[in-house]
């Protein structure tokens, strides 16, 4: 296998032509970590011809957060493909090996690695695997009855963005990966969406580092891990005495993500299997419960900012021009000049409001799952849905669809709401992978082990197999058997960020 990585052709190169005839077993839209992971197991099944769109003209992974020293908060094993297939060429370890850092990694003894690092390895995975298609657009999916297949139109775009030529694939099997867009509150989006306002969401910030750094006055919004790392990675570059920083959190307090090692185990298959069994009220109860599993801080990022403050007001001679407040929402926002911006604020406990004056904000609010409605509104009538009207969606990840529609469509990514807080998460992702690839074929080819935690969930618990499918998903022909979370460490210390 070759360990060159070949520049970002000017165009895409065109898919492998496919006919009702002749259809992908599985065609993925959209190429994330998730569907990159799935399309690296799905290279070691031969019998099965898969392909994979993107609109993007690469791989990229959360470019305006990749902040230095910030590292992903899963270990390195949770990387494509290891927890499914340690044995895989695409593995991390094969990526180091590749760039012959493979024994400096073993000297480093770092079990979480940078997030730019990360993201370079998946690139590297991007560039070498074969049937990614980047730079096509999709543009509507179809089910044809006549031959029972998926329909996929798709454009091809230029390096400008703009659609060169118009094609279509065939396929028996979908799996939807377009992910997360960042989610910006009601009260702040006439601002975000104004021109040279700057309000911008910490999706954008290192586009806008050098010119935040450069305002009087910057207010962070957002009480997770990419609030912490903005407001650090700020805080240490700002003049000692004239930080003009403010962090504003809607939760009680800066809390800490739960890293015990048993809560650790609400990321294991174990426990997605058990919340899917759940009954939908419950599951619907147990979520906002659970924030702390993937909205709070790492230990390492909250003291970082602390040892920051103290060390500023130990040599600034007073309190640093920093302020801190949870517990509070923002009402509404405007400006009040050409340089400042007004947020109205309330304290939920206090019962209190104030106005707050700053000249940049920079919004960690998070993320939401991207909408398919457009993309699947030709299915739209054959999805079932739940009481909420979200798409209901089987152990197995699909769409529950009317049994009029034989194919598959899979969501990675899309499914909080029927598997859980580990939806996101990376570590997660080959093991989803590969439940995905068995779901395609008559017999496993990635076998999974029955049981991934110590904890025993619920009194009667769910195992691999427990939950039927709710209607067959096989390929026509039987498939052979084949072969975030981040945070930033203490910079100064060079200490190794853990879980514990």
């Amino acid at each position: 296998m070759s360990t060159a990585q070949p520049p970002t052709p000017p165009f895409a190169p065109e898919p492998d032509p496919t006919t009702p005839d002749e259809p992908l077993d599985l065609a993925g839209i959209g190429i994330g970590p998730f569907n990159l992971s799935l399309a690296a197991l799905a290279h070691g099944v031969p019998t099965l011809r898969t392909a994979f769109y993107e609109q993007r003209p690469a791989f990229h992974w959360h470019p305006g957060l990749l902040i230095d020293g910030a590292t992903v908060q899963v270990p390195f094993l949770a990387d494509l493909v290891t927890l499914a297939d340690p044995a895989s060429p695409w593995s991390f370890l094969s990526y180091l090996k590749a760039r012959e850092r493979l024994f400096p990694f073993y000297v480093a003894e770092r079990f979480h690695i940078e997030r730019t690092e990360y993201d370079a390895y998946c690139r590297w995975v991007s560039e070498q695997l074969p049937g990614l298609h980047f730079g096509h657009r999709i543009d509507a999916v179809r089910w044809d009855h006549d031959h029972e297949l998926f329909e996929i139109d798709f454009s091809r775009l230029g390096p400008d963005g703009e659609a060169v030529s118009p094609g279509r694939a065939h396929a028996r099997h979908l799996v939807l990966g377009v992910g997360t867009e960042p989610h910006v509150p009601e009260t702040l989006r006439p601002l975000a969406d104004a021109p040279n306002v700057p309000v911008l969401h910490s999706a954008d910030y290192l586009e806008h580092r050098e010119r935040l750094l450069n305002t009087g006055h910057v207010t962070v919004v957002g009480s997770g891990q990419s609030g912490a790392e903005v407001f650090l990675d700020l805080l240490r570059h700002r003049p000692l005495g004239a930080e003009g920083l403010h962090w504003l959190a809607r939760t009680p307090s800066f809390a800490p993500m739960e890293y015990s090692k048993l809560g650790l185990e609400q990321f294991s298959p174990d426990y997605t299997r058990y919340f899917h069994a759940l009954p939908e009220a419950v599951r619907d109860q147990l979520l906002p419960g659970q924030w702390q599993l993937y909205k709070g801080i790492a230990q390492e990022t909250i003291t970082a900012i602390h040892h920051e403050l103290y060390r500023r007001a130990q040599h600034g001679g007073g309190w640093p021009g920093a302020v801190l407040t949870p517990g509070v929402t923002v009402r509404t926002a405007g400006r009040i000049a050409a340089a400042r911006l007004e947020l109205h604020l309330e304290h939920v406990q206090q019962g209190t409001r104030t106005r707050h004056t700053t000249e940049a904000v920079v919004l960690a609010t998070g993320y939401r799952e991207r909408r398919v409605d457009t993309l699947l509104a030709a299915l739209d009538p054959y999805i079932r849905r739940d009481s909420s009207e979200r798409p209901r969606v089987d152990a197995q990840h699909r769409l529950v669809l009317d049994p009029l529609i034989k194919g598959s469509v899979h969501v990675q990514n899309a499914e909080r709401h029927t598997h859980g807080v580990g939806t996101p998460d990376l570590g997660l992702a080959a093991w989803r992978s590969a439940v995905i690839l068995n779901s395609l074929s008559s017999e496993p080819v990635h076998p999974l082990p029955s049981r991934t935690a110590f904890t025993t969930f619920g009194l009667q618990p769910s195992r691999p197999g427990d939950a039927a499918p709710q209607r067959p998903a096989a390929p026509s022909s039987p498939v052979a058997r084949g072969s975030g979370r981040m945070h930033l460490p203490d910079q100064r210390t060079g200490r190794t960020p853990t879980r514990t």
